[in-house]
């Protein structure tokens, strides 16, 4: 048997794909992402031939992207803010934009050294462990519900080297009982409402965690049910960021400004120009 090269490979992929109306480019990143290869590096294998296993892994790879499996999920793993982070069906895949919740929250708290930051719905872990190791000296807390989540995140905070407190329940309700005092409350929760379920791609309908994904009144049910708890945890001095659905923005502003009626609360858009953050100060 004649043993194809990686660009023979690749282009059968590329085309099946291509024919099945599904990204083509996804082929690239398969193959890039199973063998831990960069695009040049991709590149530099096109001509040399393909070990057998290799092929029978990648086309088991496109095979299962065919079918709707996302991509994240077959490698189980996805780059986030620089670092590789596990990922599973029991967690959502790390979004872009939730980088730039971090990147506000960092620029805005850059003076302090030892302040207690508790990530709500920490899902992979993403948003406590970056933080974690770009502000060693702080405290960071973890929460999820779901303990498969946490799983995952702690398996994250291991492989990156950082001690993070996990602790699972409902929001914010686990640290209303340790009576708790925290500097930072920082999520991106379920925000997105059932009549959007249309609009969402096939792949993270089918797949992704509905839980972490969806919530009653139209998206807003975690804000609402978190804004007595951060009264019972959040310090005098203490700031809230959140991610949010770019229609969501004013509804969830006004909420927090009535409820925190000395507070500031701004909203932030995001490279796109979208609303999509909060900050309550």
């Amino acid at each position: 048997m004649t043993t194809k090269t990686y660009g023979e490979v690749l282009f059968w992929a590329s085309s099946f794909l291509n024919e099945k109306k599904k990204e083509r480019e996804a082929a690239e990143y398969l193959l890039g992402r199973r063998l831990g290869w960069n695009k040049t590096e991709v590149l530099m294998h096109l001509r040399k031939p393909m070990p057998m296993e290799q092929e029978a892994q990648f086309i088991e790879d496109i095979k299962a992207f065919e079918a709707g499996y996302p991509a994240q999920y077959i490698i189980g793993s996805e780059e986030f803010y620089g670092r590789e982070f596990n990922v599973t069906p029991a967690t959502l895949i790390p979004r872009p934009e939730t980088e730039e919740l971090i990147e506000l929250c960092l620029k805005n708290n850059q003076e302090k050294e030892f302040i207690t930051v508790v990530d709500v719905g920490t899902g992979t872990g993403i948003i406590a462990i970056t933080l974690k190791k770009l502000k060693p000296t702080w405290r960071v807390i973890a929460i999820d519900i779901s303990e498969e989540a946490l799983e995952v995140a702690r398996q994250n905070a291991q492989k990156h080297q950082v001690s993070i407190e996990f602790m699972q329940g409902d929001l914010l309700g686990s640290l209303v009982e340790a009576d708790e005092t925290v500097d930072i409350v920082i999520s991106n929760p379920p925000y997105i409402s059932e009549d959007e379920w249309e609009d969402m791609d096939e792949s993270v309908r089918e797949y992704e965690p509905k839980q972490a994904l969806f919530a009653d009144n139209n998206g807003l049910l975690c804000y609402e049910q978190m804004i007595p708890q951060i009264k019972d945890v959040l310090a005098i001095e203490g700031r809230v960021y959140f991610e949010f659905g770019f229609k969501q923005g004013r509804a969830i502003q006004q909420l927090y400004q009535e409820a925190f009626t000395t507070k500031k609360v701004m909203i932030y858009q995001d490279l796109n120009g979208q609303d999509r953050m909060l900050e309550m100060k």
